[in-house]
């Protein structure tokens, strides 16, 4: 399963999808407490239709479940943690959070960053998020086998240290379920499909659910 994903993230690199982009950030309804997704491509709808990711797809199912919550999606394709930590600052200004899902780090690797860095901003991006007031939730992810073994253990190790050590609910790994349907992405075999948005909101939601204010046993 897990082979599937090393392939694609072994070209993703070499492709145009890491530009970044603009974020498609909503803007907060102050009534409503805010859910913040600080992501990167895979949250950013790279190659989807607008509202059609799996961020728009959290919007909607709380909507149907009468969980009463505003999405903001402050996701960059291409973005890494130093990013993520660099536009964090006026994210929590301007929206104030009661949640930030923080999908990032892949990029980290795919960059040569080290682990060191990336978890460091990792663990400066979850002090910014709780000095806001705001709960952090941390999305897991796998890198290449040509990084090494040892690296792709301890890059993929390191979300769930940081998970334990400070308390920080986890997605164990936002693509589970999608690697080895490679009809489940795009013409890149990098993003995955409008299809498969429904699946990583799966994958999300178990982690979700029991942060939100009277939504925990719906």
């Amino acid at each position: 399963m897990i082979a599937m994903l090393f392939a694609l993230f072994a070209i993703t690199g070499a492709q145009p999808a890491i530009a970044a982009t603009p974020p498609a950030t909503a803007a907060a309804d102050t009534a409503k407490p805010v859910i913040v997704v600080l992501g990167d491509s895979l949250s950013a709808e790279y190659g989807l239709p607008r509202d059609t990711g799996w961020v728009a797809l959290m919007r909607e199912r709380l909507a149907n479940k009468r969980i009463d919550y505003t999405v903001a999606n402050a996701s960059i394709s291409g973005d890494t943690t130093s990013g993520g930590l660099a536009r964090l600052p006026l994210v929590m200004q301007r929206l104030k959070p009661s949640i930030v899902i923080v999908e990032l780090g892949a990029n980290d690797a795919l960059r040569g960053v080290p682990l060191t860095t990336t978890e460091s901003n990792l663990r400066a991006i979850i002090a910014q998020i709780r000095k806001g007031n705001a709960k952090p939730m941390l999305v897991g992810m796998y890198v290449p086998p040509n990084y090494g073994l040892d690296y792709t253990q301890q890059f993929h190790g390191l979300y769930g240290r940081l998970s334990k050590e400070l308390h920080v609910p986890l997605v164990p790994f936002l693509l589970a379920g999608l690697t080895d349907k490679p009809e489940l992405f795009q013409s890149d075999q990098i993003h995955p499909t409008q299809q498969a948005q429904p699946l990583l909101l799966d994958n999300v939601w178990p982690t979700l659910k029991p942060l939100l204010a009277g939504g925990a046993q719906r």
